[in-house]
């Protein structure tokens, strides 16, 4: 890998025919839509309020703030509120510790490029407690600006090559639209690989297999990306496929992406998160040390949802000194993350001890949060499974559900004569008859000739029985109207 990265100085290229821009599009036409029909003078709806469904953005949605995590980031941000007593004492020390770790003792400062020690020490603590004792060193440890900073990071130190020596970069189908645009931003090739939907999203070393051998006519693969739990189809891959998935990259010299951002995001009974930096070292040294690999989580999702606060981290495992070298340079160009975010990330990875104060309600709005999206994803798959024409997998984490949904004949060919794909031109139907806003699944891929939409399990539970309803009758005057 380190001879590829010296070859990429200088190249420029971003022609690629193999990267599709249409999530971009997909995102815009729906907000120029919902726009459309929040401006559109003189016009009136059937509806009252447009209800946005397609984003995971928690706290939009209503989710209330974790009280331990505002109350130190009020603190660091003023930190004149040390000597208010209505502060417990544990949030205090949590402030005064985070203070103290920044330079003039203001969050206001720049950083290390890397992240505040301390706190990266913390997140180190964090994945050995995760793992089972397993050791991280907090030099592997780089804080960004959310996960998706140190996504975009990782694939710009992973990039180089011409023509059908282009670096090629495995993703899964449906995928989180981020993936897709980078490529195309660095001019790399998408390889795409399709999860089972009639195995409820598995992924299929046979089908990884296919696709790597099919993208080798034309560009060099290089890097896998795994989603877990998924995005946008709320699967919980096992522990035997995770095995599976490490082997693969091992035998084919893949460099392993794993996107790690609702590893607290588990609902279904029998499913479990497990890391892939756990697996890889219970494998053994064969895999723990040779395997290269990059995992990425994320203050936006879980239970805290804190997604403004652009907090995040990544570990890297068994990269060569030299090329650590150019990712410190790379992360060096940004200054640092954001600070306030950083802080964040401390509390989520060291939150109260049993011993402290604020331990007892940190706990119970945790666990609020938590068993509230259980219930919301057994509601969504529950209903959706029985409108005629959706079928729905089960919601085993994350937080979205993307359902199958059969569209007749008449709706396809009305959709083409206005040079739209079949699930947008139904996804702007439902936005401007009924208020509803969702994503179609062309915007993060799917089989051919099989349509869906992308919707977040985020509302209010009142609201998305709501919201559900409006759409199974939507549904079904949708497919008599073009029966």
């Amino acid at each position: 890998m380190l001879e590829a990265i010296k070859r990429r100085d200088g190249e420029k290229e971003r022609e690629n025919s193999d990267v599709s821009a249409l999530p971009l599009l997909t995102c815009f036409l729906l907000t120029y839509s919902f726009l459309h029909v929040q401006t559109c003078l003189g016009v009136k709806k059937p509806f009252t309020e447009v209800i946005k469904a397609n984003i995971g953005d928690a706290h939009a949605m209503g989710q209330k703030p974790i009280t331990f995590f505002r109350q130190v980031l009020a603190l660091c941000s003023y930190p004149a509120l040390l000597e208010d007593s209505k502060f417990p004492e544990d949030v205090k020390k949590r402030a005064q510790r985070i203070l103290e770790a920044c330079g003039g003792h203001s969050i206001g400062a720049y950083s290390t490029s890397q992240g505040i020690e301390c706190i990266r020490q913390d997140v180190a603590r964090y994945i050995e407690k995760r793992d089972g004792g397993i050791p991280s060193n907090p030099d592997n440890i780089y804080l960004s600006t959310g996960a998706s900073d140190a996504i975009v990071t990782i694939l710009k130190l992973l990039v180089c090559g011409e023509g059908r020596d282009r670096t090629g970069v495995m993703i899964s189908i449906p995928q989180y639209p981020l993936y897709s645009a980078a490529l195309a931003d660095l001019g790399a090739v998408q390889i795409n690989y399709y999860l089972d939907e009639d195995n409820c999203w598995s992924l299929n070393i046979a089908e990884l297999r296919r696709a790597l051998n099919a993208a080798r006519e034309h560009c060099n693969p290089r890097v896998l990306c795994i989603i877990n739990p998924g995005n946008p189809t709320g699967q919980v891959q096992s522990r035997q496929c995770i095995e599976d998935v490490i082997r693969f990259a091992k035998e084919e010299h893949l460099f392993l992406m794993a996107d790690e951002v609702y590893q607290d995001n588990v609902y279904a009974e029998g499913c479990q998160f497990h890391s892939f930096k756990k697996v890889l070292f219970e494998m053994g040294p064969e895999y723990s040390n040779t395997v290269e690999m990059a995992s990425f989580h994320s203050t936006s999702k879980c239970y805290m949802g804190e997604c403004g606060f652009r907090g995040g981290y990544m570990e890297v495992i068994n990269l060569d000194p030299e090329v650590k070298a150019q990712l410190i340079k790379l992360v060096s160009v940004r200054l640092c993350p954001p600070v306030p975010g950083q802080a964040l990330l401390d509390l989520v990875v060291n939150p109260p001890q049993p011993d402290e104060p604020s331990y007892a309600t940190f706990m119970t709005e945790r666990t609020a949060v938590l068993s509230t999206l259980a219930e919301k994803a057994r509601l969504t798959e529950q209903i959706f499974n029985t409108v005629p024409g959706i079928t729905c997998n089960p919601v085993q984490g994350a937080m979205y559900t993307f359902p199958c949904i059969t569209l007749p004949q008449k709706a396809i060919d009305k959709a083409k004569e206005l040079g739209l794909v079949p699930d947008m031109f139904y996804c702007m139907r439902l936005l401007e008859e009924d208020g509803i806003c969702l994503v179609p699944g062309s915007g993060f891929g799917q089989r051919e000739g099989t349509y869906h939409f992308r919707m977040t399990i985020l509302p209010p539970t009142d609201k998305l029985k709501v919201v559900l309803q409006k759409i199974r009758e939507f549904h079904l005057r949708f497919t008599q109207e073009f029966s």
